[in-house]
């Protein structure tokens, strides 16, 4: 499908002539104007996501999982229990690629040809490995916790040895980062314009409701600030 529309503000940037110069071609944009390789975009992308689609390898077939996620400084953290595949199967180091796409709009042309989407996507390369050090484990397990629910972790109780040992850990370091963002109405064809059909963008926002207890909690407890923090977050 054609993609049309204005520039955006990562199509305006300067960018220098060697930037992807040493990126091998698998990290590398194919086309540039919607992409660019802005780390700082890339960060506030991940940062206000709430869950990545993680590519692997395993038994020689790719894999695509969604999975929760952390980050600190350039490095991804992930977790699952330690017989899942993507735990189980990452030897010392192994490949992953790692994207969050936010959406935005749906972008409505009169012409099928030039529908799309308003997002921003970031994509990482790089090679996760396993984290063994126990103060790392616990630093990214509050992380991955306090991303989607800022603070949760204080209010929890403690994981037991048990949890822990039923718990992997990995690692991703951000070798190769980039991004794609769509933004603006449709691109359409001038003799199209006078159509009497309707052309624009449908607005996407996403918020969290009201929090709903369960049958558990007792009518003198209330809802935790990390619940109001995370309503905050992703507005």
């Amino acid at each position: 499908m054609k993609e049309a529309g204005p520039m955006t503000d990562t199509d305006l940037k300067t960018r220098p002539a060697d930037e992807a110069a040493d990126r091998p071609a698998y990290a590398k944009i194919r086309q540039m104007n919607r992409g660019g390789y802005d780390r700082d975009l890339a960060y506030d992308i991940l940062d206000k996501g709430m869950i990545a689609h993680v590519g692997f390898i395993a038994d020689d077939r790719p894999m695509v999982i969604p999975m929760i996620y952390g980050r600190i400084g350039d490095t991804l953290y992930i977790h699952g229990a330690s017989t899942t595949r993507i735990i189980k199967k990452v030897g010392e180091t192994a490949p992953l690629s790692f994207t969050v796409t936010l959406i935005d709009g749906f972008v409505v042309s009169r012409a099928t040809f030039h529908n799309s989407m308003n997002y921003r996507c970031a994509i990482v390369h790089g090679a996760a490995q396993h984290v063994t050090d126990k103060g790392e484990i616990e630093q990214a397990l509050i992380t991955m916790t306090d991303h989607l629910m800022p603070g949760r972790w204080d209010e929890s109780r403690p994981m037991l040895p048990k949890e822990l040992k039923a718990t992997g850990v990995l690692a991703l370091d951000i070798e190769h980062i980039s991004t794609k963002v769509r933004t603006g109405p449709p691109g359409e064809d001038a003799e199209d314009l006078d159509l009497p059909i309707w052309g624009g963008v449908v607005p996407v926002t996403t918020a969290l409701g009201a929090p709903v207890p369960d049958a558990h909690v007792k009518t003198d407890v209330p809802a935790p600030a990390s619940l109001q923090a995370a309503q905050r977050k992703f507005l």
